[in-house]
């Protein structure tokens, strides 16, 4: 049976490179599909691909709309099945332009919101075996937040719903400019990536039972840093930063581990490594 795929944000960057690596990957006996919010974008990106001489298909995804997402997990459902692998990639960018009150609403959406859509919307259509990614970052691990905060993203009890409550009051918090004074750090990204990964955690967890039994693997994934036009803006020197193509391979080993891989499981892998979550590293 032919392997489906997906990738969530694609149309340029790391989604495009993910896709292009997919599609070399696991060749013409797969169908992946190249998803993006905006129709126009997706179809051009489809094309550069197809002129690689790869076969990617289009579909439209916007990870802010419940709609959307039910409506291509449905769509997908209905013609293949089921799903073998998901990367859940889409990011809205952060501008230094603009003050983090103007924009964390936004960020908190895509990155948040729209990751516990994907989880919410494909998870229930994993094929066994199937391998699914959030696209997350190192800065999503406990250290980076004060321990006050850390009850907030981490325990047996916690729930999805629980965390997106949790970011849209970081989000209320920023835009009346409380957010500091409660101990967040100032840079949006932070608090969202770790939102990110302790939502593919609590997933994990949750689903750690029945994974077992059908070969499924959920786990976060840091590319480190990439040299896109979202990057750039936020780091001085570029200069060890990968292609989005080098830094594809990694997310891409994790979301075709071999039949039968046991870890990682429910964790945030960067270049094959699993990073701490909930530990200072001395």
């Amino acid at each position: 049976m032919n392997k489906v795929a997906i990738v969530s944000g694609a149309n340029q960057g790391l989604g495009l490179a993910l896709v292009r690596g997919l599609c070399r990957q696991l060749g013409d006996q797969a169908i992946a599909y190249l998803t993006a919010r905006d129709r126009q974008r997706g179809e051009a990106a489809v094309q550069q691909l197809q002129a690689e001489g790869l076969s990617p298909q289009f579909e439209l995804l916007d990870v802010t709309s419940d709609e959307s997402v039910l409506a291509l997990a449905l769509a997908l459902q209905e013609r293949h099945g089921g799903v073998d692998i998901v990367i859940s990639n889409a990011a809205a960018r952060i501008t230094t332009e603009l003050a983090p009150a103007q924009q964390v609403a936004q960020f908190v959406d895509t990155n948040n919101h729209g990751t516990y859509r994907m989880l919410s919307g494909f998870v229930p259509l994993l094929n066994d075996g199937a391998r699914f990614v959030v696209v997350a970052s190192s800065f999503g691990s406990l250290r980076h937040l004060p321990s006050h905060l850390h009850h907030l993203f981490d325990g047996e009890q916690l729930t999805l719903e629980e965390i997106e409550e949790t970011m849209d009051t970081y989000a209320r918090l920023v835009e009346a400019g409380q957010a500091q004074a409660a101990g967040w750090p100032e840079w949006i990204n932070i608090p969202s990536k770790v939102g990110q990964v302790a939502a593919m955690r609590v997933m994990a967890r949750q689903m750690r039972e029945e994974a077992t039994r059908r070969d499924i693997v959920i786990n976060a994934a840091c590319p480190g840093l990439v040299d896109t036009d979202a990057s750039r803006p936020w780091f001085t020197d570029m200069s060890a930063a990968q292609s989005p193509d080098q830094a594809a391979g990694d997310v891409i080993w994790l979301a075709t581990l071999s039949a039968g891989s046991t870890s990682p499981y429910g964790e945030l892998v960067q270049h094959r490594e699993v990073l701490s979550f909930q530990h200072t590293p001395h």
